[in-house]
């Protein structure tokens, strides 16, 4: 699959999905392929950050213990691919208008937190309004992605399901939204 065909998925719902979907690549090579290498990046982007200008990035960032936070931050990404997975085609099936399967649900898994992934080289910059700005974009994008690819990979007992496909993005975006709400809350008290 090339570069262009990947960005365009955040943005429609047509041919890059369709094309995505054909390839059809196994959940385990889904997992080591993409989901291990992209989820070390922001533990050690954070690490980085949090080690090498702390303070200076937000008061009592440097006082942290980066090397327990970023483990957990690592594990807690590989664990959210199998659970995020479940959480898609769950809340897809639960509805009547929707149906997707294992495979589709786990390749949307995949590709939704991308985005997020790929934000955290914005902690190159020293620069907390600047990160704040493309964590918030790289949502926007992860939402586009679910709903995107909810509409492309869902098959649909009626017509027009824009209304629940938009509802099962609410619920997957809220799930997940969350899970990593509580962890943070977690580690930042630690």
């Amino acid at each position: 699959m090339r570069v262009l065909t990947l960005l365009k998925l955040p943005f429609n719902h047509c041919e890059s999905w369709k094309e995505l979907q054909a390839s059809s690549p196994s959940i385990p090579l889904l997992a080591w392929l993409v989901v291990l290498p992209m989820s070390l990046l922001p533990p050690v982007m954070l690490y980085y950050a949090g080690t090498d200008y702390g303070d200076a990035f937000m008061a009592g960032f440097a006082d942290r213990e980066w090397r327990f936070i970023t483990t957990i931050i690592f594990l807690a990404e590989i664990l959210s691919f199998f659970v995020i997975g479940w959480v898609i085609y769950a809340v897809v099936n639960g509805t009547v208008e929707l149906s997707i399967s294992y495979q589709d649900a786990y390749l949307l898994a995949v590709l939704v937190p991308l985005p997020l992934f790929i934000s955290s080289l914005a902690l190159l910059a020293p620069n907390l309004l600047f990160n704040v700005v493309v964590i918030l974009t790289a949502l926007g994008i992860s939402c586009s992605l679910i709903y995107h690819g909810l509409q492309a990979l869902c098959t649909c007992t009626h017509r027009d399901f824009d209304v629940a496909t938009i509802s099962a993005t609410y619920t997957i975006m809220a799930a997940s939204a969350l899970g990593w709400g509580i962890l943070f809350a977690v580690i930042w008290a630690y």
